[in-house]
């Protein structure tokens, strides 16, 4: 049944709700065949090659996302594989997904395969960053880094997946990369916690259309346009409720909004 949330709820009203709504979420359970989610996907691997991979095609209906993902041969972009070989005809998958060709898919595949560290990569930058933008300098340099690796950089469907480059300037939200961090710096039922050089109160929540609209329904976000702005206004609401772990409530606040779980 939908929940019933007061017309301008308190903060300690909130307090309570999200972290309820977070103890409700943050199991097992939560993400499983019933409740679908890319998530099952870079769990089931625990490689953050393959968390990337399945965090920026995270667009799109969920089902088809996760139909597209299984038809990819990721197994080649973890740790594990590193020293394998790949021939220089090999497709990791002969399926187009939604803005992105089969040719596109296999080009941003090996860019991934041939880099070292993403975390190291991401810290040179988030090192860096510097009143609160140490997260845009982190993407940044992931960025600039797979860019650098693929064949074709100026084509539109590798653009899209990967967003243009990201400035203070840019209005982009980024939510899947957003996503990304939050499944390797996180560690809890959910999320996997690969890294351990980016703290977690630093983190931007993914916001999306679900969690947007539940936001402002929940009094959390004021702003009316969907941009990083509101990304910024939105995570610094949360650290209200928890300074040290704010995107804590993100998977809670999207399910709320993916399953219409109140009017």
């Amino acid at each position: 049944m939908p929940f019933k949330i007061p017309k301008n709820p308190s903060k300690k009203f909130l307090r309570t709700f999200l972290e309820e709504q977070y103890q409700s979420f943050n199991t097992e359970c939560a993400v499983s065949e019933t409740l679908l989610d890319p998530l099952l996907v870079a769990r089931k691997f625990r490689d953050e090659k393959i968390a990337l991979f399945c965090a920026l095609f995270a667009y799109g209906n969920v089902r088809a996302i996760l139909k597209f993902l299984d038809s990819c041969a990721l197994e080649y972009l973890q740790h594990g594989q590193r020293k394998e070989k790949i021939k220089r005809n090999f497709s990791c998958t002969n399926k187009p997904y939604r803005f992105q060709s089969n040719i596109e898919i296999c080009d941003f595949f090996q860019a991934l395969w041939h880099l070292d560290s993403l975390e190291e990569i991401f810290y040179i930058g988030y090192q860096k960053g510097k009143s609160g933008n140490g997260i845009l300098g982190g993407i940044q340099n992931l960025q600039n880094a797979i860019y650098g690796r693929l064949k074709n950089p100026n084509s539109k469907g590798l653009q899209f997946l990967l967003g243009m480059l990201v400035t203070e300037q840019n209005t982009s939200p980024l939510k899947r990369w957003n996503l990304f961090l939050r499944w390797m710096v996180r560690k809890d039922c959910l999320d996997l916690g690969l890294w351990s050089s980016v703290d977690k109160k630093d983190l931007l929540l993914p916001l999306d259309t679900h969690t947007f609209r539940i936001s402002q329904r929940l009094g959390l976000l004021k702003r009316k346009s969907y941009d990083y702005k509101a990304v910024l206004e939105v995570s610094e609401k949360l650290r209200e409720f928890d300074a040290s772990d704010p995107i804590k409530y993100d998977f809670a606040l999207y399910r709320i909004g993916q399953l219409g779980l109140f009017n």
